[in-house]
């Protein structure tokens, strides 16, 4: 008898590798669909940080641009990741979003929506539910009227909502769901935090997902680079906790660091991308190089260091 429970492909790895296929755009279609409450057409898929594949990589962002219902074309950016300062990630990306994709020439009044998809596998923030939707009102401080566009600017925009302008943002905090699918969207959030489609989901995609993401049908390849980008998430998970959650960092990291020389390395990265941003592939380099007596040296530096060149070159 087949196994009903087969292992399933993660949807953030599927969407680095697997779902930027044509012939597999029926899953995120039907992602977005149940999400927006809209039938959502992908046009193609945009450059954007996600062939970025390495275990320094902390962003992770695909750019997808689409039509809904109203042939309406949004840029609609999916992005993941275990960050304290996501909130200004979010920001980061929906900005850099819109100035790559406006020409020189074009007016403001071209700038293209965009809809800012962010799956959390982290607690970010205070909040009960795991779905939260984020848009921009303009309230009256005096009589709290909502503005309102004009006519012309309603036909300029073809719109009549200052929202529909805007960034939306969606967070879909995949933690706080409680396994328990009572709608199509649910089934696709049970997806994201259980890597499982049970045989009665009938979400949009999620059929297609069952078959597109097995992971006995991947290639060999396929599942060595799978189950590396698993060993990242591990050690992802591990900072997150003894660099933000632990409290005082300097003796959870000498506990979390204890083994090899590579994995001390590997770590130290993560943390140092955490507080400074993306390394160079030099700055790189340069810690991978370092020996055990050295990286301790840097270890016991590193909470009062404010720069990499702070931490290595003084």
């Amino acid at each position: 008898m087949a196994n009903k429970n087969r292992k399933l492909i993660s949807f953030d790895w599927a969407i680095k590798k697997i779902l930027r296929s044509k012939a597999n755009f029926c899953v995120l279609e039907g992602f977005l669909s149940e999400l927006l409450f809209d039938d959502i057409t992908i046009k193609e898929v945009l450059e954007s940080e996600s062939n970025k594949n390495s275990r320094e990589d902390k962003f992770n962002r695909l750019d997808i641009k689409v039509k809904n219902s109203k042939d309406e074309i949004i840029i609609i950016e999916i992005q993941y990741g275990r960050e304290l300062d996501y909130m200004q990630r979010m920001l980061y990306g929906s900005a850099k979003t819109i100035t790559e994709y406006i020409k020189e020439s074009d007016s403001y009044s071209e700038i293209v929506k965009v809809i800012s998809i962010n799956i959390l596998y982290f607690d970010l923030g205070e909040g009960d539910d795991y779905i939260y939707k984020g848009t921009t009102s303009f309230i009256g401080l005096h009589n709290h009227s909502r503005l309102k566009l004009d006519g012309y600017q309603a036909k300029l925009y073809k719109t009549d909502n200052i929202e529909a302008i805007y960034p939306e943002y969606y967070l879909i905090k995949v933690n706080n769901f409680n396994d328990i699918a009572k709608d199509s969207l649910d089934q696709w959030i049970y997806f994201l935090k259980n890597e499982d489609v049970k045989d009665n989901f009938k979400a949009k995609g999620l059929v297609e997902a069952k078959a597109v993401l097995d992971y006995l049908k991947c290639s060999d390849e396929e599942k060595r680079e799978y189950e590396y980008y698993k060993e990242s998430l591990h050690y992802q998970a591990s900072m997150y906790e003894s660099t933000y959650v632990a409290g005082k960092m300097e003796g959870k990291m000498e506990g979390k660091l204890e083994g090899k020389i590579e994995g001390k390395a590997e770590a130290l990265i993560l943390v140092l991308e955490s507080r400074f941003g993306r390394l160079t592939t030099e700055q790189i380099d340069k810690i991978k190089s370092l020996d055990d007596e050295k990286l301790n040296q840097v270890l016991q530096k590193l909470w009062t260091a404010q720069s990499f060149q702070e931490l290595f070159y003084t």
